[in-house]
């Protein structure tokens, strides 16, 4: 974002206002991984930016499978910062036949039989946006499958192997988050 605003050096300070903590947790926070700044003068904006993508693991890029292309799915599928984050939506899944073969964006939506696919496809990351009754199902498969990490937007906890990584959101307790902090 910084460097798209033509800003090319970055202090300790700002990153902290920008995010909302201390400028002396975000130099240890570095100091971890390596030394990135110069005293007095911060950080290198697009240094940084790639040190921390190498850090996150998105600098090699991963694809992503959609499952599920109901209303949250196709707003998912439609969205264009994934790219930003080294990540490429290639496929989309779903059960609906008047969904089955249409193309969105990109992406043309392919039947949720066909998701044993993913193996050969060498898809690691899978994208949950389908009703809770189906969501543990699914995610049995997508476990057989090969995928190693779910981003899971339905509103459930999910049972996986260890060797999996799921982060749930739930708009709804973020969203009833907010009260606490606006008074």
């Amino acid at each position: 974002m910084l460097a798209a605003q033509g800003k090319t050096n970055i202090s300790s300070s700002a990153i902290a206002d920008i995010i909302g903590t201390n400028a002396w947790q975000i130099r240890k926070d570095f100091s971890y991984f390596g030394a990135f700044g110069k005293p007095g003068s911060g950080y290198d904006i697009d240094k940084l930016s790639k040190q921390i993508s190498k850090i996150l693991k998105i600098n090699k890029g991963h694809k992503v499978a959609l499952i599920g292309v109901g209303n949250l799915g196709s707003a998912v599928l439609a969205y264009k910062g994934f790219a930003n984050y080294g990540f490429d939506l290639v496929v989309a899944f779903d059960s609906d036949p008047k969904r089955i073969g249409k193309k969105l964006g990109e992406v043309t939506i392919e039947n949720i039989s066909k998701i044993n696919s993913l193996k050969k496809r060498n898809i690691t990351v899978a994208i949950l946006a389908v009703p809770e009754s189906a969501a543990q199902q699914v995610t049995d498969t997508l476990v057989k499958t090969g995928i190693k990490g779910i981003l899971n937007f339905s509103p459930c906890y999910l049972q996986v192997p260890k060797s999996v990584r799921i982060i749930t959101i739930d708009i709804a307790i973020d969203l009833a988050r907010l009260p606490y902090y606006i008074g």
